[in-house]
């Protein structure tokens, strides 16, 4: 019998969160199976006895994946089975990624893998907070070598409460969600979305998930200890020379002090002038000593360059490229760069350069969305693609990356609350990034309001972003806070935080820090220096186009929306959509019906006015009720010797009679010149109250001819006098008793019936 080990963690509204190990998955190098409610989650974690030779970086994989048999759910496609990874399992995985890498010692270099996966859901709690506790937990009960355990969990706000891990219903109520990824110390990585909050009330959320994530990493380090993987592996995965480092330091440090001190604001240039001096270093080693040691010297050398870089802005306050900490770099906007987009604009901010374009849709280009847990559709799509080009590379473009998915959701999360919810358009933003040196999911934040307001899309406030950075010394506590760093000071500072909002308050933000001790003093003032920064760079973008253009461009597609009574939901789309189908066809529309709650949604699109104003109008018919004086234009449908019989209403025939064709008497139909298929004027004379039968006329829509005698009118009947009231009956007075029938007779006896046919007998 199998004992597994278990620890409970309680959160604070009640529920719980269990982690099993022991059980599932032994020749893991770490499994745990985690449990909340009816959800269920195996992590592994498998790493390799050595490193790959060459590697000095930490080629950790995470992967989330979700199983539809969790939901009960069949895949969707022609195979029935799970495949690539969704969008959302893509971002899951980053979430756990930026939390776990930056905590692997700096010098193991083994592959680690990390799988999580969804056994079992029920629709109630979401397994994407639940994911990095998971992987946590499995790496905590292994012994590769981690300085954690973290956790993950997601804050809502809801009735201005933060609420830990909250439910798919209580997440719909809420104008805050965050994911906040820490250590038991120390935040490691925030990512969200808000609807225009304060940076104090990010900052509540913030210690509120911490404060969560403390319990869950305590319940850790107890189940770490009682299955004894508090030891982890000895591993060598790095060859140093003390004396090499020592004389790369001696060699470079001043001179890449002294470049950093000048400033240059050209990347290649920065890179060409460190480089030189790197080169100048191997100079002196022979082709056979390079052999063994360049690896070893690049190392060194960039271990250096940090330092230098480091030390300079802490002692001079001087940046890579000239800068002040504050100092935004120079910005240009344009929009309508493409005449044949419905919108586009250009972002440029330093060596930064976002192309974007805008395209409005119709109901039928919305993204269906099919997720284990997630069944919607999406009318505002974000694309960001990041070619090699944009940072000098020569390589090919392969297909969208990780990367690519998850900068481009954190710009869609900034700009989703500003387009209204009623905006009858489906919209899609597309971000090509031409030049890349710092932020450029900022930029296409940026680019992408420019492009949204030059396609006249009203969205409610332009948004705009900013990426902050962090240098602070670990031996005291002397920092510098850095507005629109580069990917320099990304890569060798201590914080990436990106923050986007309006002028009114935040609507997104991601956060990496690398650096243990951050305390929340440091993360205030970054907010309040981005927020200066925002509103610095939104007053370029207001300055370009200070809000939506009143109109669409000329060639994009004009939506209008009407609402139909939901009885008539059916007869507008017909038997197998033959009625519309036959009127986009006619009218040159795109027509789109959907229930909602007030009735049938009707939404129509076309290049031009006529053509909407037609499928309107043959709608309208549609749902028309038949009033009695109203004059329409009908089909003849049928002749009868009678009349004829006139569809004036999409399924609505009515009698037009040989006396109401016209004012001269006709014998015959054929007279009048009518035939079956013409199109008649008729007026609507009359509905039977009892067989719902339509009288018409066409006669009354025409000039009488001179001399036109109309037949006299009966004479009104008098009215019949109304008859006295009759006198009341006078009381009939009693009969007496009848005698029996013997008794009337007199003799007392019945005169004999005669037997039947007796009389044919007789006969």
């Amino acid at each position: 019998m199998i004992n597994p080990i278990v620890k409970t963690i309680e959160l604070p509204d009640g529920r719980t969160i269990t982690l099993e190990t022991g059980k599932l998955a032994k020749q893991a190098d770490g499994s745990v199976m985690l449990r909340m409610g009816n959800t269920m989650l195996l992590a592994t974690v498998c790493a390799a006895k050595d490193a790959v030779p060459g590697t000095d970086f930490m080629p950790l994989q995470v992967e989330y994946r979700e199983k539809y048999a969790s939901f009960g759910r069949f895949p969707g496609g022609f195979t029935k089975r799970e495949g690539k990874a969704s969008d959302y399992e893509i971002l899951t995985c980053r979430l756990v990624d930026r939390a776990l890498r930056p905590l692997f010692p700096d010098n193991f270099h083994a592959e680690v893998y990390v799988n999580i996966i969804l056994f079992s859901a029920d629709g109630v709690d979401m397994p994407d907070a639940l994911a990095g506790l998971a992987a946590s937990a499995a790496l905590a009960v292994s012994d590769i070598p981690f300085n954690g355990p973290i956790s993950e969990v997601r804050v809502a706000r809801v009735d201005g409460q933060y609420v830990i891990d909250p439910t798919f219903e209580q997440l719909e109520k809420a104008d805050m969600d965050i994911m906040v990824g820490a250590t038991y110390d120390n935040i490691m990585m925030v990512e969200g979305e808000m609807s225009e909050v304060s940076e104090q009330d990010l900052l509540g959320a913030l210690k509120a998930g911490h404060d969560a994530i403390k319990v869950m990493c305590k319940a850790q380090m107890e189940l770490a200890e009682e299955v004894g993987s508090t030891v982890k592996r000895e591993y060598n995965h790095e060859e140093n020379d003390e004396d090499l480092r020592k004389a790369v330091r001696d060699f470079s440090y001043q001179r890449l002090y002294d470049l950093a001190k000048e400033g240059c604001a050209d990347k290649h240039k920065r890179e060409d002038n460190a480089t030189a001096i790197c080169d100048e270093f191997k100079a002196q080693f022979t082709e056979e000593e390079l052999e063994e040691k360049a690896a070893m010297i690049d190392r060194y050398f960039a271990d250096v360059t940090r330092d230098a870089m480091r030390r300079c802005v802490l002692d001079e306050g001087t940046r890579l490229d000239g800068r002040v900490p504050t100092e935004i770099r120079p910005i240009w906007c344009e929009v309508s760069p493409l005449p044949g987009p419905h919108g586009s604009a250009i972002f440029t901010r330093g060596e930064t350069q976002s192309l974007t374009t805008c395209t409005l849709g119709t109901k039928q280009d919305e993204k269906i969305v099919d997720d284990v847990l997630d069944q919607s559709k999406m009318r505002f799509l974000l694309h960001y693609n990041f070619p090699p080009f944009s940072t000098g590379e020569a390589k090919a473009q392969r297909g969208v990356g990780r990367r690519e998915i998850g900068h481009g959701h954190l710009a869609w999360r900034a700009l989703k609350g500003q387009i209204p919810a009623d905006y009858p358009y489906v919209v899609r933003v597309v971000s090509d990034i031409l030049e890349s040196n710092g932020s450029s999911s900022m930029a296409t934040v940026c680019a992408g309001t420019l492009a949204l307001m030059d396609a006249g899309v009203k969205i409610k406030k332009p948004v705009s972003g900013i990426a902050m950075g962090l240098i602070k010394d670990s031996e005291s506590d002397k920092y510098v806070v850095l507005s629109d760093i580069l990917g320099d000071e990304d890569h060798l500072g201590d914080m990436d935080f990106k923050v986007t909002g309006t002028r009114d308050g935040i609507t997104a933000t991601q956060m990496d820090i690398k650096v243990d001790g951050l305390s929340y003093e440091i993360l205030e003032k970054a907010l309040l220096q981005a927020k200066q920064g925002r509103e610095f760079i939104l007053g370029k973008i207001t300055e370009t186009i200070a809000e939506p253009r009143e109109d669409l461009k000329p060639h994009a597609p004009r939506i209008v929306t009407m609402m139909i009574p939901k009885e008539f939901i059916g007869a507008v789309i017909g038997p197998g959509g033959k009625i519309i189908q036959g009127m986009q066809e006619e009218t040159k529309t795109t027509i789109s019906i959907e229930e909602v709650e007030e009735g049938g949604r009707v939404e129509i699109a076309a290049n031009n006015k006529d053509n909407i104003d037609a499928a309107i109008a043959m709608i309208k018919a549609i749902v028309a009720q038949p009033e009695v004086g109203e004059v329409y234009t009908g089909k003849v449908r049928s002749i009868m010797p009678y009349g004829v019989f006139v569809e004036f209403l999409p399924g609505k025939d009515g009698l037009l009679h040989i006396s109401e064709i016209d004012w001269k008497r006709l014998e015959t139909v054929e007279e009048a010149g009518i035939k079956e298929g013409d199109d008649i004027q008729v007026k609507l004379l009359d509905i039977d109250p009892k067989t719902g039968k339509f009288k018409l006329s066409h006669k009354v829509l025409l000039p009488k001819p001179e001399g036109y005698q109309e037949r006299p009118e009966r004479r009104p009947r008098p009215e019949r006098a109304e008859r006295p009231e009759r006198p009341e009956r006078a009381e009939r007075p009693e009969r007496p008793e009848r005698p029996e029938r013997a008794e009337r007779r007199g003799n007392g006896e019945r005169r004999p019936r005669p037997a039947f046919n007796q009389h044919k007998e007789e006969d």
